[in-house]
């Protein structure tokens, strides 16, 4: 007799691949159309399902994890955060949450370079200038922006996004600083070419740039 199939729900639309693949492994409910779910929505869901999907945008809070159901096992989160969910809520119900930690560090440290470029750059003006048709030439002054090599970039939280967005940037030219609760080994502030400061109020006056890649916690 073939085992019974987990019944999970997913809260948003995921890549194809995905979705493909689940169909295959679950009973899955997938989201149509792509919006987020309300609380309501949340709350039944949790009543139903073995496994939820969540993602950042699903803030499930100790009231809503006091409103699943007795088969729900895992909040298995499309993200590598879990800020959003009720941790310690859910192991009191014995509900595991998961995450994907590592799956997005590249990307993000991506992201993070073409903000700063974008920002010193003034490049989205550049754009938005062109886009509303009020460009007028080139000129000295026009758009103006300002080189990041040798400018000071500050990382708070040098963690695998923060050394990611380190490697970058010192291709880029400029220097690593950063403030972490636990100092670098030798080697790897080596390797980065950082320089740690123990007080994050003194190094945060004194960068161009400042990079967050730590948890919001209180």
């Amino acid at each position: 007799m073939p085992a019974q199939r987990l019944t999970v729900v997913v809260t948003r639309r995921l890549p194809e691949p995905v979705e493909t693949r689940m169909k295959e492994l679950f009973d899955v409910e997938l989201r149509d159309p792509d919006t987020a779910m309300s609380r309501d929505e949340l709350a039944a869901a949790l009543r139903r399902a073995d496994v939820i999907v969540p993602n950042l945008t699903d803030q499930i809070d100790a009231a809503l994890i006091g409103q699943a159901g007795d088969k729900l096992k895992l909040i298995a989160n499309y993200g590598a955060g879990v800020d959003h969910i009720d941790v310690a809520t859910a192991r009191q119900r014995g509900i595991l949450v998961s995450n994907t930690p590592g799956v997005v560090t590249e990307d993000t440290a991506d992201m993070t370079m073409a903000l700063i470029l974008g920002v010193t750059r003034r490049i989205p003006e550049g754009i938005a200038t062109m886009q509303q048709g009020e460009w007028q030439g080139w000129s000295p002054m026009a758009m103006l922006g300002g080189r990041i090599a040798g400018r000071r970039l500050g990382i708070l939280g040098m963690g695998r996004i923060g050394q990611a967005i380190a490697r970058r940037a010192r291709v880029f030219g400029m220097q690593i600083h950063y403030h972490n609760r636990r100092r670098l080994r030798p080697e790897v502030e080596d390797q980065l070419e950082a320089t740690y400061w123990e007080s994050l109020d003194q190094m945060v006056e004194r960068m161009a740039v400042l990079s967050i890649n730590c948890p919001h916690t209180p």
